[in-house]
């Protein structure tokens, strides 16, 4: 399949070629659950891995196949996987790279179902897991056991919005031969490739700017094609947490506007930025594209834009954080993220309400702290909504 060096070309024509299919220009809609075979030994070859071809949508579809060979070409990864949630494909990776009693070095900051996901594991099988700022190899150092083997990293932290040096984590991490897993959710390949960093697998939650119109559960991992194949015929053939042929192509669909949506989305939270930083109930914004960012460097050199999410801590209470958002009027309470809509939660009783309270605080997640996924509205409006709320306090 031929692919396109630019971004923007990729998006809409990668993985999928109208000549394959009748001269179909939508990618068509493979809704089966299973594949006819011509012969019996036929079947037999396919099932042998002697033959290429489709059996059964949970061990592939070519619906699916379309959108795993477009995030592969956006990520610069070998393979595409897909999964039917962003935990499915975060649940599988961690599986696939770790057996009872191993080790895992996390960022010191992840979301809450991964957190809960980790201790799980913890619990049940005894893989152990750290917590590093990661903010020098020392740091990344320190924590590798013989048992390690992976480091994974989210950045930007949600909701934190700290930026992790992927590069730096990756030299660390292949001195000891352990592979980088990141999740790429909040920035989306437009804005960050961690694979072109040296990391080894990205995971998103496809949920969010992949689909990018709030429609779908999706999750996507990119990375080796050996690793991924291997991950496909067990941990995902056999757990079962494939991506159905329709939400694989309502993210196609979305797909073909990624760039132009996480632009809007850029431009509107760098406005909703400038005016959020000067309101006198706003403590403090926490926004990789501001240049007082502790990260902002790391911006710099590894992101593309500062990206559509930005949080920050009012002057008060959880109580007074919680009836800001009952102020609101045109940005809907909600907990996901990349969407046309605004959206606004509070992490601490949200997203990370599994997380326990010191865990929480020392990831520097607070009762003041509010999350905004910035959406393609006229930016005033939305800031008129935030600026009507806020005064209310």
């Amino acid at each position: 399949m031929k692919t396109h060096t630019r971004f923007e070309t990729s998006a809409i024509h990668d993985g999928y070629d109208p000549a394959d299919l009748l001269g179909s220009l939508a990618t068509p809609l493979f809704q089966t659950s299973t594949f006819t075979f011509e012969t019996a030994e036929q079947g037999e070859r396919r099932f042998a891995g002697e033959e290429n071809g489709y059996m059964y949508s949970r061990l592939g579809n070519p619906t699916v196949t379309v959108l795993e060979e477009k995030m592969a070409a956006l990520e610069k990864g070998e393979r595409g996987l897909a999964f039917a949630s962003g935990m499915a494909a975060v649940s599988a990776i961690l599986v696939a790279l770790t057996k009872a009693n191993d080790h895992i070095v996390c960022s010191s900051g992840l979301y809450g179902c991964t957190f809960g996901l980790i201790n799980m594991m913890q619990d049940k099988y005894n893989i152990d897991h750290d917590f590093s700022t990661m903010e020098t190899k020392a740091s990344v150092r320190a924590l590798i056991r013989p048992e390690t083997t992976c480091i994974y990293v989210e950045t930007p932290i949600n909701p934190t919005m700290k930026l992790i040096d992927l590069k730096m984590v990756a030299e660390v991490a292949h001195e000891h031969d352990i592979p980088v897993v990141v999740d790429n959710t909040f920035a989306s390949p437009y804005l960050q490739r961690p694979l072109e960093l040296g990391c080894d697998v990205v995971v998103h939650s496809a949920t969010k700017y992949i689909g990018g119109h709030g429609d779908v559960i999706a999750g996507v991992a990119v990375g080796k094609k050996d690793f991924l194949d291997e991950v496909q015929m067990t941990t995902l053939k056999d757990m079962g947490g494939i991506m159905s042929p329709l939400d694989a192509w309502l993210l196609i669909r979305g797909l073909k506007t990624l760039p132009l949506r996480v632009d809007r989305h850029c431009d509107n939270a760098e406005k909703v930025y400038d005016q959020l930083r000067k309101h006198p109930n706003v403590s403090r914004v926490l926004y990789p594209n501001d240049s007082n960012h502790p990260d902002y460097h790391i911006r710099q050199k590894q992101m593309k834009r500062g990206g559509g999410l930005l949080s920050f801590e009012i002057n008060g209470t959880k109580k007074d954080a919680q009836k800001m958002l009952n102020h609101l009027r045109l940005i809907k309470i909600a907990v996901s993220l990349g969407d046309a809509e605004t959206l606004i939660q509070h992490p601490a009783t949200m997203t990370h309400a599994v997380v326990p309270e010191a865990s929480r605080l020392e990831m520097g997640i607070t009762d003041q702290l509010i999350r905004l996924s910035v959406g393609l509205e006229e930016w005033e409006d939305i800031w008129q909504d935030l600026e009507q709320a806020l005064d209310q306090l």
